[in-house]
C-alpha cells in the first residue's frame, strides 16, 4: 500500500506562499526564496529532507503549482518548473480543464485531472509501484488531503519569519492529529516529521 506524505516549507505562521502570487510573483509578495533558501544555502546540512523530496513514484499539485491561471489555457504553457521539471515521475495536476498529458525531460508527465483529489489519488497509486505518493502543494490542495484523511506523513520544514497573510496551510482543516516521529534541522530551518493519527 502506497504511503501518501507531504513535504512543505512554511512560516512559523503556516504560510506557504505570500498574498497576491502571480505569474511575475510565483511566491507572492515575499522574496522569492523566502521559505526555501536552507536548500540552496546549506544543502549538505539537508540532504536527507531532500533526498525524501524526489523518493516518490507519483506527484499530485494543485493547478495553481503547476502555472498562474492567467497561463494555464495556454497549450505552449509547460509549467513553472522549466524542460527538465525536479519531479522525474508522473505529476497529476489538479485542473478544472482536461488537456494532454506533457511529457518533459527527466521521465516527468504532467497528467492533468479533473475529477477531484480522489481521481488524482487513485491515479496516482495506478503508477507508483510501492514508492510513495508525494502531495506537492500548494496548500489549498494540501488542505484539501489534509481533510479528507488522505495523507499519512507531514513533513514540515518550518523557516523562522512570519508572513501575516498568503496561502495557508491548515485553512479549514479539521482537528488533526499529529505524532511528531523525527525533529531535525539548523538556525536555517526546523524539519518535523508527523505520522497523522488517522481517526
Amino acid at each position: 500500500m502506497n504511503k501518501v506524505t507531504c513535504s512543505i516549507a512554511m512560516s512559523l505562521d503556516a504560510f506557504v506562499a505570500g498574498p497576491n502570487q502571480s505569474f511575475e510573483k510565483p511566491f507572492g509578495d515575499i522574496p522569492e526564496n523566502l521559505l526555501h533558501h536552507w536548500m540552496f544555502d546549506e544543502p549538505e546540512k539537508h540532504q536527507a529532507e531532500l533526498d525524501a523530496l524526489q523518493d516518490a513514484g507519483a506527484f499530485i499539485m494543485g493547478s495553481n503549482m503547476f502555472g498562474p491561471k492567467e497561463k494555464r489555457g495556454s497549450t505552449d504553457w509547460k509549467g513553472w518548473w522549466g524542460e527538465n521539471p525536479p519531479y522525474h515521475a508522473p505529476v497529476f495536476v489538479l485542473s478544472q480543464n482536461r488537456r494532454d498529458p506533457i511529457a518533459m525531460e527527466g521521465s516527468t508527465t504532467f497528467f492533468f485531472i479533473a475529477d477531484g483529489i480522489e481521481a488524482a489519488l487513485s491515479r496516482a497509486k495506478e503508477v507508483a509501484g510501492e514508492r510513495p505518493i508525494a502531495i506537492a502543494g500548494g496548500a489549498n490542495t494540501i488542505n484539501q488531503y489534509l481533510s479528507a484523511g488522505l495523507i499519512d506523513e507531514l513533513w514540515l520544514h518550518i523557516v523562522p519569519v512570519t508572513i501575516g497573510s498568503g496561502a495557508r496551510l491548515f485553512e479549514g482543516v479539521p482537528d488533526l492529529d499529529l505524532e511528531p516521529v523525527e525533529i531535525s534541522g539548523t538556525q536555517l530551518v526546523t524539519h518535523i516529521r508527523y505520522r497523522v493519527v488517522k481517526k
